[in-house]
Parts: C-alpha cells; sequence; structure tokens
C-alpha cells in the first residue's frame, strides 16, 4: 500500500511541548488533554504577536529535535516499511523546519520515510518550491491507500483520495469531530492504527 502519515501529534508529541511552552512564555495553563481546538491560538487564547512568537520558539531546531516521539510510532512505522509498504510523511510544518525535521526522522530510526512538506492549512508565505516542498495540486496527484492523520483541518485532503481509508488519530481536539465518511475510522494510538490497516 501507499500510506500518508503526518508528523506533528501523530509521530511526535508536538501539542505537549507547545503546551509546557505557552506556560513557560506567557503563564498560560492549558494542559495538553484539555486543547480542545486544534488551532493553537485558538486553544491558548492567545493574541497574534503571542502567536507568533510561540510559532517561531517552537519551529527552531532545537525545540523540533526535543519533541518526544509518540509511543509505538517508529515501531510500527518501520514494521509496515519491512512488509513493503510505501511510506510518506506528509507534514504541514513549514518548509524551513525540513532539515531539523529530517534530523529528528533519522534519530528516531525513520531517516529511510520520505518526508514532504506541504501548506495544508493555508498559512504558510514560503514560495520555495522543491522535491520535498510541494504545492497542494502536487499532493492532490499524488494517490494513497491509507493515511493516518489527526487534524480535523486536514481531513478533507485525503477525500482528494478516492480508495484511501484514514486513520484518525484520537486527540483531544478531533474527539468531537464529525468524520466525513465511513473511510474514515478513530483509532486511539499506534496498536490501533496497525490494526486497522491490517483489516484493508
Amino acid at each position: 500500500m501507499k500510506i500518508y502519515i503526518d508528523f506533528d501529534d501523530v509521530i511526535c508529541e508536538t501539542a505537549q511541548f507547545f503546551s509546557e511552552l505557552v506556560k513557560k512564555r506567557f503563564g498560560v495553563d492549558v494542559p495538553y488533554r484539555e486543547m480542545r481546538f486544534f488551532n493553537m491560538q485558538k486553544a491558548f487564547d492567545l493574541t497574534d504577536a503571542q502567536y507568533d512568537e510561540l510559532m517561531r520558539e517552537g519551529h527552531l531546531a532545537e525545540s523540533l529535535l526535543s519533541y518526544r516521539e509518540t509511543e509505538g510510532a517508529s515501531e510500527t512505522i518501520n514494521k509496515w516499511a519491512d512488509e513493503g509498504h510505501e511510506i510518506y510523511i506528509i507534514t504541514g510544518r513549514p518548509y524551513e523546519s525540513y532539515a531539523a525535521s529530517e534530523e529528528w526522522l533519522a534519530k528516531h530510526d525513520l531517516g529511510r520515510i520520505p518526508l514532504f512538506c506541504v501548506d495544508k492549512y493555508g498559512r504558510s508565505n514560503d514560495r520555495c518550491r522543491g522535491e520535498h516542498n510541494i504545492t497542494l495540486e502536487q499532493l492532490y496527484a499524488m494517490d494513497f491507500d491509507f493515511a493516518v492523520e489527526d487534524s480535523p483541518e486536514a481531513l478533507r485532503h485525503l477525500l482528494h483520495f478516492a480508495k484511501c481509508r484514514t486513520a484518525v488519530f484520537s486527540r483531544p481536539w478531533n474527539s468531537r469531530t464529525e468524520l466525513p465518511n465511513d473511510s474514515f475510522v478513530r483509532c486511539d494510538g499506534w496498536k490501533a492504527t496497525d490494526e486497522f490497516l491490517k483489516q484493508q
């Protein structure tokens, strides 16, 4: 199968990092488990200036490299690769974070999995295009049989892949999201995601 895997809050614990950072920087205490919105500005009730500062610090190389791995991520992904699946990590991170993101993957035994940056949320002004920094149109020209995604906002992109079944990786901010159709199934962690893939 050709498999799409999101990066943040699927392979690593991005929201936990930002929950700790926003408490340290601005004194805003919203524990990860209480984050009801995918949009972090809304989740933490930040001003535009605070949000911009948070995003800058959270995407510094030293910050990105400190993100904790989601339990079971590298083990499961490597198992899938060993089974012959063709896997791509599709992230909404800005392309400036590509090198540090690739380094994180290598440190977590995922260096063989190709990484692509795509502006999933319409918020990047990065005009640099290349092999690993693609447009939504280029993403839609790809084909996937299976996907793992946590963002309610990104699920619409997966509707472009007619035969794709999607594991919606359970997180607090997607717990109330109405799923687009029965091709989308909630999975609580990597073990459940692996079981879902086995059913395909």
